[in-house]
């Protein structure tokens, strides 16, 4: 990231931007940073100014206590404001809560693109599955167990505790337990896992929910009721795809839809 700007609170947000045209900002989901959506901002920016940053508490962006979901929505209405004054927005996993929120909350946005925002409507047990999650993340954090935090999310993402062990004695953990306290941000945006159906109901953009088609059919059905929810949604599945979508994929159906006058 070799720019930064100040979000409203004065928390300082690194980012960089590549290519010309209308401009898109790129938003990546829980445990990642700017560079993990890079990839994509490469084939966008043949045709779109492409904006990736690192959320706060992440990289090289500050942070600023107490957390409140409204102040990331603030972060991206500085990103927007150095774009230009309006762009559109694509969030990746539960970056994608964060952009129909920025929607929802008003922000200068033309259209909104979501990547299988983990909702757990369609999946048994998903309520109480995340209720669950956010008690013992809660409890880790406070107590300082920044490995007990990853091992809780990656476990939420369904990895099997042989391959969780391995992360532990990767090199990548202890970047890992670095951004853990940002596993309650997304959290928080998440706001309990479930469509925010109302909350979307006020979303007056076009937004677009992509599925991979080799995804679980709860994250499928989930994304479908994204669309559904939008008053102007449409839903689209990358056949072969899953949830670590590949950007040469997912890049096109980007392109596409943001061009759309």
């Amino acid at each position: 990231m070799d720019k930064k700007t100040l979000s409203r609170d004065g928390t300082p947000i690194a980012y960089e931007r590549t290519g010309q045209g209308p401009a898109v900002i790129l938003v990546s989901g829980a445990m990642s940073t700017g560079g993990t959506v890079a990839p994509l901002a490469v084939p966008l920016s043949e045709r779109y100014e492409v904006l990736v940053y690192d959320r706060r508490g992440r990289g090289a962006s500050g942070d600023t206590a107490p957390y409140e979901v409204a102040r990331e929505v603030e972060d991206l209405a500085a990103l927007i404001e150095e774009a230009g004054g309006e762009a559109s927005l694509c969030g990746i996993s539960s970056g994608g809560a964060l952009v129909l929120e920025a929607a929802a909350s008003g922000l200068p946005v033309r259209r909104v693109a979501v990547y299988e925002t983990p909702f757990a409507d369609f999946l048994e047990g998903g309520a109480q599955q995340n209720a669950e999650y956010t008690e013992h993340l809660t409890a880790a954090l406070a107590e300082g167990r920044r490995g007990d935090a990853v091992e809780l999310f990656l476990r939420l993402t369904g990895m099997g505790e042989e391959m969780i062990q391995g992360a532990r004695n990767s090199p990548m953990w202890p970047g890992m337990e670095s951004v853990a306290p940002t596993l309650a941000y997304d959290n928080a945006v998440m706001a309990g896992g479930l469509v925010p159906r109302d909350r979307l109901a006020s979303v007056t953009v076009p937004v677009l929910a992509v599925a991979g088609g080799a995804s679980p059919e709860w994250m499928r059905e989930g994304t479908r009721a994204v669309a559904e929810a939008a008053p102007d949604g449409s839903y689209r599945v990358l056949e072969g795809q899953t949830h670590m979508v590949d950007p040469s994929a997912l890049a096109p159906v980007l392109a596409e839809f943001f061009s759309i006058t």
